[in-house]
């Protein structure tokens, strides 16, 4: 199944003359509802390597490159460019352009007692007159780090399910 096959057709005209053109609506959008995404007994986790795209991690785990929509619509990513994992390259391109000092304190870390078992001092923080001395500094190359490791753990669902998906996918494409 072509992913874009199964959108609508709408005659749009594209270059305000009159003469409508068939295109693919874009604008429809399927996800998984958010009890789907909690029954964990339907998805295999999974850590992008650097480099990794959809297509590859579909034809390495489904068989089927042309399955990576699955991947993406598992995993709730809209925006390829922003919401999938970068490179090691991408990444420390990107870092870099993004702060002066990448080794400079983005904010602080403190693990607490009692209640939750740590909290974050945001800089700046008028408010925060002090800072913990056992707080731990972390870094702006560190921040973005955590966050690209959160993207690198997706969610895949199993293979038993592709059929059943695929086929209500169809169907609500349809309408």
């Amino acid at each position: 199944m072509s992913f874009f096959k199964s959108f609508p057709k709408v005659d749009i005209d594209v270059k305000d003359d009159g003469n409508l053109h068939k295109m693919t609506d874009l604008t429809k959008r399927i996800r998984f509802l958010d009890s789907s995404k909690l029954n964990y007994t339907r998805f295999d986790f999974y850590d992008v390597r650097s480099g990794e795209t959809p297509e590859f991690i579909a034809h390495r785990y489904y068989g089927d490159a042309k399955l990576h929509w699955i991947i993406l619509l598992a995993n709730n990513i809209v925006d390829y460019y922003n919401d999938w994992p970068m490179s090691v390259e991408v990444f420390e391109r990107y870092v870099a352009s993004k702060y002066d000092d990448v080794n400079g304190i983005h904010h602080y870390e403190y693990t607490q007692d009692s209640g939750d078992t740590s909290f974050t001092i945001e800089l700046p923080n008028e408010s925060a007159t002090t800072i913990p001395v056992d707080a731990t500094p972390i870094t702006n190359y560190e921040y973005e780090e955590a966050i690209q490791n959160k993207k690198r753990r997706i969610r895949l669902i199993q293979t038993e399910y592709v059929s059943k998906i695929k086929k209500e996918f169809e169907a609500k494409m349809r309408g």
